[in-house]
């Protein structure tokens, strides 16, 4: 018989690699005045990604820097720049695409670090303030645009910036839109809604219109709420929340495992998978400058920058 209260399964990580000490410069920034309510901070790690050749790319908001980790290598600085990025996903044709809270929309040159506005504005309006994005299977890219949103001001949106160059609002009401990903049919988009602690559904109808979106996951507890998100091979969704560690819920939305550090002071805001067979999570620990890794018993689904 079905047991949906099955006992999660625990799963510690453990340090992969700190951020070098030569890197660390523990100050205020103008990010981290209002979101870290003027806390001095060295760091706050995001956006976590591997290209073909196992380069493990991520983020470092408040200081405008992207960093990489070759393959059996050390941390190495790849761009620094006057912006804040956050969410990095690769193209299929290698290309490197961030969304800056500062900016918008940008591409990195990972040869020369030279970081370029790519979207800046929509329908001659600027941004609140990108977060996360997510490529499908053609290309489509879906982002979202969280800026200063919340419980008291529901105006986070999420947009489909298509291949083709089309841009289509999918959403204008949500408070705090964060991490966002696609199911494997990719007819469902999923996103992290921080400060309402859930996970909406926006069901995509085959004409691209959004119909009926609602709550698929509500989550309670820790320092904020639901950060980074992603799918994998089973159709379960993999959820970083802060304070408490990773949930993995199954295509049922049933919570499955728990991926923890042992210490609840850890922000770990977002996973990528990685490894030979693509079973390994690496996440970024934000404001302690880790990057996190854990076994994983379910691979995750295939990336389009590695499609």
């Amino acid at each position: 018989m079905f047991n949906p209260f099955k006992e999660v399964e625990l799963i510690e990580a453990t340090v992969f690699q700190p951020l070098p000490d030569k890197f660390r410069n523990k100050r205020r920034s103008d990010w981290s005045d209002p979101n870290r309510q003027g806390a001095e901070v060295e760091c706050f790690l995001e956006g976590p990604s591997f290209d073909r050749s196992g380069n493990l790319y991520f983020t470092d908001i408040p200081f405008g820097r992207i960093f990489r980790i070759p393959p059996g290598g050390d941390i190495e600085l790849v761009a620094e720049y006057d912006g804040w990025p956050n969410g990095l996903k690769i193209h299929k044709d290698g290309r490197i695409f961030i969304a800056c809270y500062k900016y918008g929309i940008m591409e990195v040159n990972p040869n020369d670090g030279t970081v370029t506005t790519v979207l800046g504005s929509v329908f001659s309006e600027g941004f609140k303030g990108t977060n996360d994005l997510h490529f499908a299977k053609n290309g489509d890219m879906y982002f979202t645009d969280q800026g200063q949103t919340g419980i008291a001001d529901p105006t986070g949106r999420v947009f489909r910036w298509g291949a083709d160059g089309s841009l289509d609002r999918l959403a204008v009401n949500v408070p705090s839109p964060n991490g966002i990903t696609l199911n494997l049919k990719e007819n469902q988009c999923y996103v992290a809604v921080t400060r309402t602690q859930q996970i909406w559904r926006l069901p995509l109808m085959a004409d691209g219109n959004v119909s009926k979106t609602g709550v698929a996951i509500q989550l309670s507890g820790g320092h904020a709420g639901p950060d980074g998100i992603e799918t994998d091979s089973q159709d379960g969704l993999l959820v970083c929340h802060l304070g408490v560690g990773i949930w993995r819920f199954d295509d049922n939305g049933l919570p499955t495992h728990l991926i923890h550090s042992g210490d609840a002071h850890r922000l770990m805001t977002n996973i990528a998978f990685g490894g030979p067979d693509n079973k390994t999570l690496y996440i970024t620990d934000s404001l302690n400058g880790n990057i996190m890794s854990a076994d994983f018993p379910i691979a995750g689904k295939t990336m389009y920058g590695l499609s």
